[in-house]
């Protein structure tokens, strides 16, 4: 008679690899539930005011080993534990990425485990499933994922964990990106996000007002309000010199209220076409606090149900990657070793 033991089911492991722009993390998830999640963020691009992709790449390849060794150790699995490791396989910057994807291959050759490529954007989608205990609540299905970031501003209709239809999608600039280089027009260091998020608490978000695009159906634009913001400070210093440091918070308010209503007026827009019931963000812009605030209390005053992420997992990390693989592994969807990273694409 077999003993208990050898009935017991071998549980799933998961090593999760992020390395699309530039943070380095890794994450495992057991059987569903995160277990670490280890990110090293790369601080020298701040004095560039932006992301130098050399420095990035280079940067991943020395943090890669430590984290990936860092998120193991943290969860109590040794690499033998291992039942597939997932990685970003785009999009994103391709140096980056490429240190992600051979890293994962590497890895999965030498332990004779699949390797699994996850969507970055599908990862932040299924960041709401990351789950630390089982009781955690999830979205149900179909919801809308208001997915926003500093490379990508869509809306996404989420029938399941692999059904997803982007519905709505900027033709230009990214909210992000909007906030990022409005920022450095203010003299605000980089990232900038976070700067104006600060600054509009002490302001007043009716001091100014900034163009909104009129672009027909659920489509964002966010190159004519950058314009606007531009020309408003190149006019109003010509007059005062001193015009930006003495509107500041004024000026992020302002700002960051102009990008919610853009943001939310299509939101809303698509709850009315779909009929769904259920709304989440996503994106490293869904940190911001009018964001957040702005998405539960529209969801408040229509009855349906909202899903704010944490703000550990709402930049680029691991552990979404590591829940994405995770449902890709159940399904039996590997990566081919001939598989390559991809800079650009959509849901």
């Amino acid at each position: 008679m077999e003993d208990n033991k050898s009935l017991k089911k071998k549980p799933v492991v998961v090593l999760g690899i992020e390395s699309s722009c530039d943070d380095t993390s890794a994450a495992v998830v057991v059987d569903g539930l995160l277990r670490s999640n280890i990110i090293a963020s790369q601080k020298v691009h701040e004095e560039y005011g932006g992301v130098v992709p050399e420095l990035a790449s280079r940067a991943h390849q020395q943090n890669i080993v430590p984290v990936v060794d860092a998120a193991l150790r943290h969860a109590g699995v040794g690499v033998s534990d291992l039942s597939a490791i997932a990685f970003t396989r785009g999009p994103g910057l391709l140096g980056s990425l490429l240190v992600g994807t051979s890293f994962a291959k590497g890895l999965s050759l030498a332990l004779r485990v699949p390797v699994v490529d996850v969507n970055h954007l599908h990862g932040h989608v299924l960041a709401h499933f990351i789950r630390k205990e089982t009781s955690d609540v999830v979205p149900e299905f179909p919801f809308l994922c208001l997915l926003v970031s500093g490379g990508n501003s869509q809306i996404i209709l989420v029938r399941d964990y692999f059904d997803m239809e982007v519905i709505g999608r900027t033709i230009d600039d990214a909210a992000g990106e909007a906030f990022d280089k409005c920022a450095k027009v203010m003299g605000l260091p980089y990232p900038g996000g976070p700067h104006i998020d600060r600054l509009a608490a002490e302001g007043d978000p009716d001091r100014f007002n900034f163009a909104k695009p009129r672009i027909p159906g659920l489509d964002y634009s966010f190159s004519g309000l950058k314009t606007s913001f531009l020309y408003t400070l190149r006019n109003e210093t010509k007059l005062n010199p001193r015009f930006v440091e003495e509107n500041m918070p004024d000026l992020a308010a302002s700002l960051q209220r102009t990008i919610i209503e853009i943001l939310m007026g299509k939101l809303s827009r698509a709850v009315k076409e779909t009929g769904v019931k259920t709304v989440v963000i996503g994106g490293g812009v869904s940190a911001n606090s009018g964001v957040r605030q702005a998405v539960a209390d529209y969801c408040a005053a229509k009855g349906i149900t909202a899903f704010i992420p944490p703000r550990e997992f709402t930049t680029d990390n691991a552990a979404m990657v590591a829940t994405a693989g995770y449902f890709k592994y159940l399904k039996g969807e590997f990566c081919p070793y001939s598989a390559t990273p991809y800079a650009r694409v959509t849901i």
